[in-house]
């Protein structure tokens, strides 16, 4: 499976049936943007989070998208990769008439989640 993110995530398995979108990621707790996202306690920035469905998205739907708009972001914990190193992103998403991916997105680990996304997603 593809690694997304700039090595961030890596897809360990997704499963893609009707609408929903369930993606089993590990975190690479050695990527180098923790260097900088913050040394000596790094955390998964939000910007990556977001960008981790469009990559998703794209992977399970085989074709690019672009976030046209997002109604609704909640970053609500943080991921430490040294003790996260798995996670899950779970997408529910309808295609409208006009082209438009509507989605529901959330990141999540056991019983936490980390990021809530409401947003629409055009072809590209």
């Amino acid at each position: 499976m593809p690694e997304v993110n700039s090595g961030i995530f890596k897809i360990e398995e997704l499963q893609h049936d009707a609408g929903q979108i369930m993606a089993s990621l590990s975190i690479n707790q050695n990527s180098n943007i923790f260097e900088g996202h913050f040394p000596g306690q790094p955390v998964v920035p939000g910007a990556c989070m977001l960008q981790l469905v469009k990559d998703v998205l794209e992977v399970a739907l085989h074709m690019p998208v672009l976030l046209q708009k997002a109604a609704n972001i909640k970053f609500i914990s943080m991921i430490t990769p040294a003790n996260n190193l798995t996670a899950n992103l779970t997408i529910s998403y309808k295609i409208t008439e006009e082209g438009s991916i509507n989605v529901n997105a959330k990141l999540l680990t056991n019983e936490v989640t980390y990021f809530k996304l409401q947003a629409v997603y055009i072809k590209i």
